[in-house]
């Protein structure tokens, strides 16, 4: 049996929920592909062998960006960043508000972790809206990072995200649509 592409990979483990967490949505849930060693290191190795370019750190989200990001960043031998919500990060931060289907949500990040003029790669486990992905980049610019990239496992297809990130490139491994 010849190898297995990530995107097969991802599609053969990744686990598809109906109605969760609300009626009528279709949760696509990458944990199970995290849990596959040959899934997972796929994954990671698709990230880390991408040409980003110079890349000084990787920017994990909150939650499940935070595996990919700190393996990515062991492989390319980079420092790793986490992007937490509200309220779980000391110190002096910067916050950036998100829309969410009913209401806001806010993201937060410790600048001085890294020098003004850092190449970061953003990696999150999933594109729909671009909505976090976007307030992420925001927060990046802010610190005064550049951003050399952004990356995710799957990519809700017909959910606009990509629009959210002009100017970006964005890494999908797998593409799907949203329902």
């Amino acid at each position: 049996m010849p190898d297995e592409t990530t995107a097969e990979l991802i599609d053969a483990h990744l686990l598809t929920v109906q109605d969760f967490p609300s009626e009528g949505i279709l949760f696509r849930d990458v944990t199970s592909v995290y849990a596959n060693g040959r899934a997972f290191s796929s994954v990671v190795d698709a990230f880390a062998s991408h040409d980003w370019g110079q890349v000084d750190a990787v920017l994990g989200i909150e939650a499940r960006g935070f595996g990919i990001a700190a393996a990515m960043a062991y492989a390319r031998g980079v420092g790793m960043v986490s992007v937490r919500k509200a309220g779980k990060l000391p110190g002096d931060l910067l916050s950036e508000d998100y829309a969410l289907e009913y209401g806001t949500a806010t993201l937060q990040v410790q600048p001085d972790v890294l020098p003004q003029g850092s190449r970061v790669v953003i990696l999150d486990d999933l594109l729909a809206t671009g909505g976090t992905l976007a307030a992420v980049v925001k927060l990046a610019e802010r610190a005064g990072w550049i951003v050399a990239g952004i990356g995710v496992v799957i990519a809700l297809d017909d959910l606009g995200g990509r629009a959210a990130l002009p100017g970006h490139e964005v890494l999908e491994l797998s593409t799907y649509p949203a329902s």
